[in-house]
């Protein structure tokens, strides 16, 4: 079976006035469809900058990128925007959610912005399984910061996204709303086959997954 993430030798260089800083050093990775993985290392290791590549926020400075069977390097900026929103859902530490909207307009609006409308059965589906069912008139100035991550899984998932792309996405939560938020994204895993790569420094968050890569200085040191 082929794998739903490949990438063969990838580089990212940054030029930073006249020097090269290198991001990326010749990264291999497979992610099967239905994995879990954790890309765990510290800050500055490429980390970051592996998860934009693969979800077509930014381009490799050479190397190849598979993701479901299509490669970025074909694509124009329209096409990558019209995959992004059918295949791939983005949470980040900032939960980005819109304040002057409720939970329920938040997660919604995502259905609304892929154009295939408003899905009453998956929406219930997914406030159920993270616990939003009393939160959905609230807007995010009333939520605490785990029930508004909760919000942005809510809204990245919501239109069956075949990806699950996370970074940090317990970064500026407390000990307790952390586990509550990977337990949730667990579930999510099991319950729907969502392929999740979680991009995390903790170490104790990338034990929620069931494959762990560790990076260091823009390689991967083990897997």
């Amino acid at each position: 079976m082929e794998p739903i993430i490949s990438t063969q030798d990838l580089k990212k260089i940054y030029r930073v006035g006249k020097v090269d800083v290198p991001a990326l050093r010749g990264v291999d990775l497979t992610v099967q469809e239905g994995e879990f993985l954790a890309v765990v290392g510290p800050s500055g290791c490429g980390k970051s900058t592996l998860l934009h590549i693969l979800g077509g926020l930014a381009n490799p400075t050479s190397g190849r990128v598979l993701v479901d069977g299509n490669d970025f390097a074909t694509m124009n900026e329209d096409d990558r925007t019209r995959f992004r929103r059918h295949k791939i859902g983005f949470v980040f530490q900032r939960f980005n959610l819109l304040p002057t909207l409720t939970a329920r307009d938040n997660v919604a609006i995502a259905q609304h912005i892929q154009g295939n409308g408003f899905n009453p059965h998956r929406f219930e589906s997914v406030v159920e399984l993270l616990g939003l069912e009393e939160k959905l008139k609230h807007k995010p100035y009333a939520l605490s910061g785990g029930e508004q991550q909760r919000v942005a899984i809510a809204r990245a998932v919501i239109c069956e996204p075949k990806i699950l792309l996370a970074d940090e996405p317990t970064g500026s939560l407390d000990s307790e709303n952390s586990q509550a938020v990977l337990n949730m994204m667990r579930t999510l895993n099991r319950t729907f086959r969502q392929t999740i790569l979680l991009i995390t420094h903790n170490q104790e968050a990338a034990a929620v997954a069931d494959r762990i890569v560790r990076m260091r200085d823009g390689r991967i040191i083990s897997d």
